[in-house]
């Protein structure tokens, strides 16, 4: 029931986001919608149920947010301003990241992280390590490719997924 419950939450916030709206009836709708979701898609959603909200969680989720914008903000200035030089400065090709995530949410956390993030796109995940499509490879070391592309995210994804 644990499980129901938090996913019911889930949906419904998403719901409340999405419309945008505290009209009762939209909100009634929304809480009809969430349920059903939720009774026929729960248990999938997580093992954890209700213990996912605790204060540290989302503490950390509340962190991450603001580092993965700017993150993202960073990332789309440095692509736009390669966009605009006369000769664009790309050296692009698929690199390996190293993860010391263990769950298979957190770092598919992770690779969304990365592959919102402008520039770079996570092609596969195999095992404990990212493959990523990089704009501008500096390094073959998968280590120095961990410290300049994912070390940013994975310290807060773990604490959140973890």
């Amino acid at each position: 029931m644990s499980r129901i419950l938090f996913s019911f939450i889930v949906f419904f916030l998403f719901w409340v986001a999405l419309t945008s709206s505290l009209d009762p009836q939209e909100l009634g709708v929304g809480a009809l919608v969430s349920l059903i979701i939720a009774f026929l898609a729960g248990k999938e959603i997580t093992e954890d149920g209700m213990k996912n909200f605790s204060f540290r969680r989302i503490q950390y989720t509340i962190r991450y947010l603001f580092v993965f914008f700017w993150e993202m903000i960073k990332a789309n200035l440095d692509v736009a301003m390669r966009i605009i030089q006369p000769v664009i400065p790309i050296n692009p090709g698929i690199v390996e990241v190293p993860t010391k995530l263990k769950s298979n949410v957190a770092k598919l956390a992770l690779a969304n992280s990365i592959t919102l993030t402008p520039g770079t796109l996570t092609v596969d995940i195999i095992d404990d390590k990212l493959y990523i499509h990089w704009i501008d490879v500096k390094s073959e070391n998968p280590e120095e490719n961990f410290k300049e592309i994912s070390s940013v995210f994975e310290k807060y994804i773990k604490e959140i997924f973890e």
